[in-house]
């Protein structure tokens, strides 16, 4: 039995470029080629992702009666290794990454060009990437973030919530990524954070007929985690035999289960916020009965709370929960190209040690094989909730070796 050790990754590959990219999609038998080095890349290329992305809009008021969320519109999607909306390019010549998303399921749209040097960005200096965007244990990610605002406005930092007057506006997409070649050859996963907000200037007429002026606050939130690489020639993939990957983890959720006001920090009805969650991937390969099963384990960010909507602190799942999913699957090479499953148990414990179990109503588990001859594994994830009245969604993607 062959053993592949599978390390953590969380680094950046370079800058995306595009036009004139060679594109690498989904392995088919007889398909494929590793004369280009994803550590060192040597020519423009374009890589399908296979992860998830998520939107929230909402909006928020300044006045003391109504400073909750309103006009929520929740999507979410996960892409397969034959059906992604997710691209990543990336040009050695001038160090440019392109990250390109259109996915009408999860209402994700993301076309942002990273060619700046000054994009390249940290959590280290005066100025820090924007509101969501995790800082990784990880040291070898790296950050790229673009963007405008106008009207003064500000997105904030990832300790900081966006602000803004009446007629302002802000934009920005923050792209992270493993650094190829810094823990895998292969494959390597990324995660972005998107965010547009807008404020405005509304009136509203009170019962005493006299006028009343406040600002209003709409946010669109965009979040995604996915792993690309150079995929294995299905002809390549060992056929038996066994193995184990050990990898990474990266996953952005949306937790709320208060909607009805149930909880187990008391009976608020508290803000639906996104969270990201870190953590190690192990996932166990049997080549002649084309089964894998996965097992994560991880850390939750705290909530990344608007600072408008009426909540500060922590939410039902706070910072430094430990996260664990079990999930199993089939490998296909001819129809998924790779593998296809889905999960049998997820849940989070907190620091203070309380436990809320995801009560799941769907999930999905794809991956594929990366390098030339299966050395390393990489593919992405969801676990929907299904209680009533919950907003329970957990996207990822998590990488192996």
């Amino acid at each position: 039995m062959r053993k592949y050790l599978v390390l953590s990754a969380t680094c950046f590959l370079g800058a995306c470029g595009g036009a004139g990219a060679d594109v690498v999609s989904a392995p088919t038998p007889g398909n494929g080629s590793q004369s280009h080095s994803f550590a060192n890349p040597t020519e423009a290329k374009t890589y399908q992702g296979i992860g998830g992305t998520h939107t929230y809009s909402y909006n928020v008021q300044d006045r003391d009666c109504c400073r909750g969320q309103s006009g929520q519109l929740y999507q979410g999607n996960a892409t397969t290794a034959r059906n992604s909306s997710i691209s990543i390019s990336y040009d050695p010549r001038d160090a440019i990454y392109t990250l390109s998303i259109t996915d009408n399921l999860s209402g994700a749209n993301v076309e942002s060009r990273y060619q700046d040097p000054a994009q390249r960005t940290d959590f280290d200096g005066a100025r820090q990437p924007q509101f969501g965007t995790p800082r990784l244990a990880n040291p070898n990610v790296t950050y790229l973030e673009a963007g405008s605002s106008s009207g003064g406005a500000s997105l904030g930092t990832t300790d900081t919530p966006p602000f803004g007057i009446p007629e302002a506006s802000a934009s920005a997409t923050t792209l992270f990524v493993l650094k190829p070649g810094s823990e895998t050859q292969y494959v390597t996963y990324a995660g972005y954070v998107r965010n547009d907000v807008t404020w405005t200037e509304e009136t509203e007429t009170l019962a005493d007929e006299t006028e009343n002026t406040y600002t209003l606050e709409s946010l669109n939130l965009q979040r995604g985690a996915f792993a690309f690489g150079e995929l294995t020639n299905t002809a390549n993939v060992p056929k038996s035999g066994g193995a184990t990957y050990e990898g990474s983890m990266l996953a952005t959720m949306v937790f709320n289960p208060t909607l009805d006001g149930q909880s187990q920090i008391g009976s608020a009805i508290l803000p639906s916020y996104f969270q990201w969650v870190e953590g190690t991937a192990n996932l166990a390969v049997d080549f002649g009965a084309d089964t894998v099963g996965l097992t994560l384990a991880g850390t939750a960010f705290p909530t990344q709370d608007d600072g408008v909507s009426g909540f500060s602190g922590e939410g039902v799942i706070a910072g430094g929960a430990t996260f664990s999913a079990t999930g199993a699957g089939t490998i296909n090479l001819a129809n998924f190209g790779g593998f296809k499953g889905e999960f049998s148990q997820a849940g989070f414990v907190n620091p203070d040690g309380t436990r809320y179990d995801v009560n799941i109503a769907g999930s999905s588990l794809d991956g594929a094989f990366y390098g030339p001859a299966a050395e390393e594994v990489g593919g992405g994830f969801r676990i929907v909730g299904g209680t009533p009245d919950e907003r329970i969604d957990i996207l990822g993607a998590f990488i192996g070796k």
